[in-house]
């Protein structure tokens, strides 16, 4: 048989076939929901996951460095003197204006804060900098209010973390450990991670801690991206200092990868279960299809149409289910929780990060995908009964 006939059978074939849906209307409904949700539901998930690693990625830049303690995977396992943060500071490749290197040492606690939403209390990061880190984090910019002043209990206080945690208005006062602290600005930082802090004068921080002159970690500008080797190479090989360098990015991208693989993890066996559901869903669908169709089915054989020409129908039919199920699956799940924002812990640092969910033309394509997926499973065993049906007996039926 001709390439060109069997695929007029198959038209043929697969455009009776979607002539029928009106009269089979409530089953095709019943399974293109079951798939709608699931993918609804798997998208959702993932962009969950994808907010958060976008929110920690735009926190880094090529030409950013962050020194930490020799064998610290984070800020709060670091510890660095202040002759540390000088030296780094004055380590070549470093940037220079007119306002001397761009470099901040850089302390971070974690404090006691009420959610909007549930009134339940979350770790929030209160980060002490000095004033080169306006420099150094240029994303950061004041929105409203103003910075605060160095010797003085203030806070400026991140856009997202303003949203989501009760207490952070311009002007009022909070008290953590027995000290005041008053909120003078709000700050933004392009979506980035600075965004979830509040910050403060490093050396009010120290303190009001009893850090002495300790920092965690230095936040340095190079001059460009080019130079982070050698930058490195200065630091790590200068005997008065134990510490680690990296870039800035790929310290971030490496916090994000923990909660990904749990929250991916958790998409996916999500999607399992409920797939398994909307798989049985389609095979209903599917039998049912057959079963209005077996006069039709069998009439179309005895005409000389061959079974390869049933059995892709049936499985258009099942996969073109999947698509309509997938496409406005993905479609709801952008409408409802596309630029929601939200705050969960990061198990890196144990303080709360602001992130907003993301949902990307390729977390719908997987979500189209997974639906075709479940299209195809559902349509095979309905298929090959339709192949099989006999010509006579299928012609006897009534």
């Amino acid at each position: 048989m001709s390439i060109g006939r069997s695929l007029h059978e198959v038209a043929v074939v697969t455009s009776l076939g979607l002539r029928t849906l009106p009269q089979r209307a409530t089953p095709v409904l019943v399974a293109t929901l079951g798939m709608l949700g699931v993918v609804a539901v798997f998208v959702a998930v993932l962009s969950v996951a994808e907010g958060f690693r976008a929110t920690l990625a735009a926190a880094g830049a090529p030409e950013l460095a962050m020194v930490m303690r020799a064998g610290s995977d984070t800020e709060m396992s670091s510890f660095l003197s202040g002759e540390d943060a000088r030296l780094v500071a004055n380590a070549p490749g470093v940037r220079r204006d007119d306002g001397g290197a761009l470099s901040s040492a850089e302390l971070f606690v974690v404090v006691d804060m009420p959610k909007k939403s549930t009134d339940t209390i979350a770790n929030v990061p209160l980060r002490g900098v000095q004033p080169a880190a306006f420099r150094v984090h240029e994303k950061v910019h004041i929105i409203s209010g103003r910075l605060f002043e160095p010797g003085r209990n203030e806070l400026i206080v991140g856009e997202a973390a303003s949203r989501q945690f009760a207490g952070l208005e311009i002007g009022n006062t909070i008290t953590w450990s027995g000290n005041p602290w008053t909120v003078v600005g709000v700050f933004g930082a392009d979506g980035s991670l600075a965004e979830s802090e509040l910050w403060c004068d490093l050396r009010v921080l120290q303190g009001l801690y009893h850090r002495g002159n300790s920092v965690q970690s230095v936040m340095v500008r190079l001059t460009s991206a080019e130079l982070f080797p050698e930058f490195k190479d200065a630091l790590t090989a200068d005997p008065r200092l134990n510490v680690k360098v990296l870039r800035a990015d790929a310290y971030y991208a490496d916090q994000s990868q923990a909660i990904n693989a749990v929250i991916t993890g958790i998409g996916y066996f999500v999607v399992m279960l409920m797939g398994i559901g909307a798989v049985f869903g389609a095979l209903n669908t599917m039998y049912s299809a057959v079963a209005a169709r077996s006069r039709e089915i069998a009439v179309l054989r005895a005409l000389g149409f061959s079974a390869s020409a049933i059995v892709v129908s049936v499985l258009t039919e099942a996969l073109l289910i999947g698509a309509i199920g997938g496409l406005f699956g993905g479609w709801l799940a952008y409408v409802v929780f596309n630029g929601y924002q939200a705050a969960t812990l990061n198990f890196q640092s144990f303080s709360q990060v602001v992130f907003t969910f993301s949902i990307t033309p390729a977390i719908v394509k997987q979500g189209v995908a997974c639906a075709l997926v479940m299209g195809l499973i559902g349509g095979f065993f309905p298929a090959l009964r339709a192949a099989r049906l006999p010509v006579a007996t299928a012609l006897r039926e009534p």
